[in-house]
């Protein structure tokens, strides 16, 4: 094991900046074999036909209804914004054209710095109420990422917010909000006697509705404080859904309350998101449920945020994800994940390469889970060649399982793999586990080479190993750290370092 010397830390935080300049910068080669269209935000009309930069469309509600075809593109203006959510369509590539920075694809309809939105509901706690309806919100981002919301989570039972520490005591919002930006969404519009878990008493539908945003700001006006105020809608900004053989390449995806690129189904074939920058993304309720399984100690009424930045949730085949820079996710950066039911899943031909991966609180998250007599499988999985920066330093570490992060995440389910390896890459601290990879079966355990390790001292190592006999232990980054790399993790010719709590940087 070596210290990691201040010189080899700087050393880290200019790779990471060359790697998301690369990024950023990276050209536009795409061939379509079918026909191209085009959108701009401020040139477009939706009437255009869009078949030429002269005649583009504007919005991306026409890009989600028009009759594309397998083999299109639909190509967005550089340097220009465009609001709201995209539905993909099979077979279609979606990207850019034109000159400038990647056209920037965010989740709300419009900016909220300005002041005619908000009203002042309360000045002795400086609470403020936006003026119109808004869909449950992940978090506020204020000034394109200087700072962002705490959201307060209450659980919800008996008809009535109750504190999530405390169900016996009312949610009361004016004595819960402590801090400055901090924020509560309150979606009571509809209400749903049939959630999943088999449970059966009324909680809010909340994806299903729009309710109010309060917004504690001491500094004034949230319109007058901030230049830029973007909110965290809770719906997908790319909906692939069970679509196969789409092309994501040279977007910008921010601002989203549930996934920047969700996908599922039994299997989704050929996904491949390239080149694309994806920020501040998920944070809103996924559900409400007698007792969420991440937080064991919660009873009914409970509540669970989510939202990744690239997920399939199914079977998959033939996926990438490479050369993208993604950060602030409140889950993962990139994952492919199931709980089995009845049918068995297969996920194959997986691979996520060249990607910067920088304050998610999980940079890549794999499960299978519930396989057995199923006959499930993962086949040909690859991790190769990623820098994975701060996993559980982001603001997604607000969540109340916050001994959770790690920069591959398993979790310890069964996760039967075969061929499935993990080299090349950078692990650059963690504020829980650096690495958590676990399997039922020994063979299952991924082939693991040539690895950068960077952990702080005293902070986790993590998990390793097949569970079907003992649990495994969680292993501290400690003297003997490359001595636990070589043995635990089986990386034999991984490189570790140990960043003393003084040096650290984030």
């Amino acid at each position: 094991m070596e210290i990691a010397t201040a010189a080899y830390l700087d050393q880290l935080n200019e790779s990471a900046e060359q790697m998301r300049h690369s990024i950023l910068t990276a050209a536009d080669t795409l061939h379509p074999a079918g026909k191209i269209y085009y959108v701009s935000s401020i040139e477009g009309n939706d009437a255009c036909a869009g078949n030429s930069p002269a005649q583009p469309w504007r919005t991306l509600e026409k890009a989600s209804s028009a009759q594309l075809m397998p083999g299109d593109a639909v190509l967005f203006k550089r340097g220009e914004i465009f609001r709201g959510q995209i539905i993909c369509r099979e077979g279609v590539t979606y990207g850019a054209w034109g000159q400038g920075e990647k056209p920037k694809i965010y989740g709300w309809t419009h900016d909220l710095a300005d002041s005619s939105l908000w009203e002042l509901f309360d000045k002795q706690h400086a609470i403020y109420h936006l003026r119109e309806k808004i869909p449950d919100c992940g978090t506020l981002v204020f000034n394109d990422g200087e700072s962002a919301s705490r959201k307060l989570i209450p659980s919800f039972m008996g008809g009535r917010f109750v504190c999530r520490n405390c169900p016996d005591q009312d949610f009361m919002m004016e004595n819960e909000m402590t801090h400055d930006l901090d924020l509560f969404c309150s979606c009571l519009a509809k209400m749903t006697t049939a959630p999943s878990h088999g449970e059966d008493w009324p909680i809010p539908a909340v994806r299903d509705t729009v309710g109010d945003l309060y917004l504690r700001c001491d500094a004034g006006n949230p319109g007058d404080v901030f230049q830029s105020i973007e909110a965290l809608p809770g719906y997908n900004l790319m909906v692939v859904g069970s679509k196969n053989h789409v092309t994501i390449d040279n977007l910008c995806l921010k601002y989203g309350g549930a996934h920047a690129i969700g996908a599922g189904g039994p299997c989704v074939r050929g996904l491949h998101v390239t080149n694309c920058e994806i920020g501040w993304i998920g944070g809103t309720i996924q559900h409400y449920l007698g007792t969420d399984p991440n937080y064991p100690q919660g009873t009914r009424g409970t509540v669970t945020r989510f939202g990744n930045g690239i997920e399939i949730y199914g079977g998959c085949d033939d996926y990438l994800c490479a050369n993208n820079c993604i950060y602030q996710i409140y889950d993962a950066g990139i994952t492919h994940q199931f709980t089995v039911k009845d049918e068995p899943c297969h996920m194959s031909h997986i691979r996520y390469t060249g990607n910067l991966i920088d304050k998610c609180v999980y940079s890549i998250e794999y499960f299978l889970a519930n396989t057995a007599q199923t006959g499930s499988t993962m086949d040909d999985i690859e991790i190769d060649h990623n820098f994975l920066r701060f996993a559980g330093y982001g603001w997604g570490q607000q969540r109340h399982n916050a001994w959770t992060p790690a920069h591959i995440k398993s979790w310890s389910f069964e996760n039967p793999a075969r061929r499935y390896r993990i080299h090349d890459n950078t692990f650059d601290r963690s504020q829980y586990r650096l690495l958590h990879l676990c399997c039922m079966e020994a063979e299952d355990y991924p082939s693991i080479f040539h690895n950068a390790y960077v952990q702080t001292m005293g902070y986790p190592l993590g998990q390793f190993g097949a569970i079907k006999k003992k649990p495994a232990p969680v292993l501290s980054c400690m003297e003997n750290m490359d001595e636990d790399v070589k043995q635990a993790i089986g990386d034999t010719m991984a490189d570790a370092f140990c960043v003393l709590p003084t040096a650290q940087q984030r």
